[in-house]
Order: structure tokens, then C-alpha cells, then sequence
């Protein structure tokens, strides 16, 4: 496999399997859709596959009217993943309405928010979502979609309060 473009399209293949397992599926999609335009034939095969799949995942999310707290939450993260930002934010505050105490919600809220440059309320929903469930720090420490809030030292406050020693 020394063949520079082989190597691409396995990185593409892995980046893309790394998508679909996080259920990010438009963008699945669009990196197994390089792949099939790749030179092992193979592996371009087996994207086809699972191309097929994202589509047909991406479809049923669409057309299924969400009744439950989890359909309601599902939805909103497929949206989310999708970046109908609007259609995502009604699903997961249906899903807050209906339970209000589920740390989940409020984490795709905060990751909502910081997709769409909402500081204040992604610190906010984050927060709660960490109180309700202190093991979602350290998912969010290596959660790509809070990019935006990197730089913001309110972020690594609550990511990290190790490193602001005892508190007063």
C-alpha cells in the first residue's frame, strides 16, 4: 500500500467509519463518497455499502414524526448532524419539555449552541448537563463540535476545575 492515493482513501475510509459510527451521517456520506471515487476498488466497494446505509438513515430520520423523549432527542441530533440547526434546536427542546432532568438533552443543546456560535447558552446547557451527569466532562473535553468554545476560559473552567486547585 505505498501508492500515495491507496493511502488517502483508506484515511478516508476510517475518517468516514469514524462519522457513521458517531452517527453523523451527511457527513459519512460525503467523506464514503470520496472513497468510492478512490482507486482500491475494494474498499471503494465497501463504501458503496455503507453509503447506501447513511442515505437510507438519513431518509428515515426525515420522514419519522418523533412521539418519545429519545425519538424526539434522536431526531434533534440527526438534525444537528445534518446542520438543519432550526429543526434540530424544536426537536431537542420538545425533548427538554418531556424530560427535563435527562443530562443527554441538555448536552446536545450545549453542543447545538456551540455549533451555532451561542456561547453563553452552550456554557449554560453544559453546565447542567454536567451536573446532572459529571461524566459528560469528559466527553465534551474531546468533543470536536465545541470547537467554538475552545478558547473561551469559562470552557476549561468547567472541563478542568483540577486546575483552579480547592475552590474558596
Amino acid at each position: 500500500m505505498t501508492d500515495p492515493r491507496l493511502l488517502l482513501q483508506h484515511k478516508q475510509y476510517e475518517e468516514a467509519m469514524q462519522y457513521f459510527h458517531e452517527q453523523k451521517f451527511l457527513k459519512a456520506k460525503q467523506t464514503f463518497e470520496k472513497v468510492v471515487g478512490g482507486p482500491g476498488r475494494e474498499l471503494a466497494d465497501r463504501a458503496q455499502i455503507y453509503l447506501a446505509n447513511c442515505e437510507r438513515r438519513m431518509s428515515r430520520t426525515a420522514d419519522a414524526a418523533p412521539r418519545s423523549v429519545e425519538e424526539h432527542y434522536h431526531h434533534g441530533v440527526a438534525m444537528m448532524n445534518l446542520g438543519r440547526w432550526e429543526e434540530s434546536r424544536l426537536a431537542l427542546d420538545r425533548a427538554r419539555k418531556l424530560s427535563p432532568k435527562a443530562d443527554f438533552i441538555y448536552y446536545a443543546l450545549a453542543a447545538l449552541d456551540s455549533l451555532t456560535g451561542e456561547a453563553e447558552s452552550a456554557m449554560t446547557n453544559l453546565k447542567l448537563a454536567i451536573e446532572l451527569h459529571p461524566e459528560n466532562r469528559y466527553h465534551a473535553r474531546n468533543d470536536e463540535d465545541f470547537a467554538y468554545l475552545l478558547e473561551d476560559p469559562r470552557f476549561t473552567e468547567l472541563l478542568y476545575p483540577e486546575r483552579e486547585g480547592p475552590s474558596s
